[in-house]
């Protein structure tokens, strides 16, 4: 009696993504059912026609086999983020699906090579047999290529691939024509080009992502939070002995008023510069644990906000204060005001991409951080 595992991955997640579907998917009529579902709702998804694959090699070997042996067909989704979520993943649906099914050996259908990419993660657990990649016969033509070339761009996950080399190229090839002397540029992008390809063949980009982990990993967030808590009682300090400075050494022609304006003028800057200090005390401890959210950014924008407020308020303050008429002419406003303006434009950007990446993480149910 053999007992045969067929499987289809679905790496990227379209089934759940576009189908409603969650992995795994077990038997036949749950099989077919998916495909369905799938096909429904994308008619052009390569996943439809790997998954009717492997019930076709299911029926297949039912029939042809012998009347003992037995035979189930299985999806594995894994996540929309290609990489070590989504094989985590496919590895721990594939445990569920082998101590369900008991399987001899397995025979893997895709649908390309990024399915198959895991198939070291199956060997590890089952004896892989046989290998079908499903290729779905188009048409070889002009049209054919060119509506192959539009739907890889309308695709987010090839968008990025195609799109940015050539706009780099471009916007190199562009300058080097406008700008004197761009010759420099337009010779430089053959360099630039071959450095990519080196770094590539090396896998440097694997190499680099490593050393981040390593880095996350091993980093001594405790140390470095602890010399910027320092750092910020230092800027405090300065700060109060700024103040004071101005005050005792302030012109006898001054009004109180204005001694107070110049003491805070003063100091405002080590103010912030302590401030700052406390907000990236807090990204660090909170990188090192893996919960760094959007969050701290938007109260250093406020903070941005506050401080522009403040700068432009004394200004205004200083020139009243000194006898000067301020006109409410929209040229002085905003030559005044122009950064206090700009610093409120950046916490409604940083608040809204918060928020936007906020909710995106409630509604797929995911918490990314770093």
């Amino acid at each position: 009696m053999t007992r045969t595992l067929v499987l289809t991955i679905d790496r990227d997640n379209d089934l759940g993504i576009k189908a409603g579907l969650r992995g795994p998917v077990i038997g036949r009529k749950s099989t077919l059912s998916a495909a369905l579902r799938l096909g429904l709702a994308d008619p052009e998804e390569s996943d439809t026609n790997a998954i009717l694959g492997a019930l076709h090699h299911h029926d297949r070997i039912l029939d042809s086999g012998e009347p003992n042996d037995a035979v189930e067909v299985a999806i594995l989704t894994g996540d929309e983020r290609v990489g070590a979520r989504s094989d985590r993943a496919i590895a721990k649906q594939l445990e569920e699906v082998i101590s369900e099914f008991q399987p001899d050996c397995a025979i893997l259908v895709t649908d390309g090579a990024e399915d198959e990419a895991v198939m070291p993660i199956i060997q590890s657990r089952v004896r892989i047999d046989y290998v079908e990649k499903i290729i779905v016969r188009q048409s070889k033509g002009i049209e054919g290529t060119f509506y192959y070339i539009m739907k890889a761009i309308e695709d987010p996950k090839w968008r990025a691939r195609l799109l940015v080399p050539l706009s780099l190229f471009m916007i190199i090839i562009g300058l080097g024509m406008i700008v004197p002397g761009g010759g420099v540029l337009i010779g430089a992008m053959p360099l630039i080009v071959g450095i990519w390809l080196f770094a590539k063949g090396l896998g440097a980009e694997n190499q680099f992502e490593r050393l981040m982990l390593d880095m996350r990993d091993s980093a001594m967030g405790g140390i470095v939070s602890s010399l910027l808590w320092a750092f910020a009682s230092f800027s405090s300090l300065l700060a109060i002995l700024e103040v004071y400075r101005e005050i005792v050494q302030a012109d006898e022609n001054m009004s109180s008023v204005q001694i107070g304006i110049e003491a805070m003028d003063s100091g405002l800057q080590w103010i912030i510069l302590a401030s700052l200090a406390v907000a990236m005390s807090m990204v660090v401890l909170r990188w090192r644990r893996g919960t760094l959210s959007g969050r701290v950014f938007q109260i250093m924008a406020a903070g941005a906000v506050v401080y522009a407020f403040a700068e432009a308020g004394l200004d205004v303050a200083r020139k009243i204060t000194a006898g000067v008429t301020y006109e409410l002419d929209p040229g002085v406003i905003y030559e005044d005001w122009r950064f206090a303006v700009g610093a409120i434009i950046l916490y409604w950007l940083v608040r809204t991409g918060v928020k936007s990446w906020s909710t995106r993480q409630e509604t797929q149910g995911r918490f990314w951080g770093v």
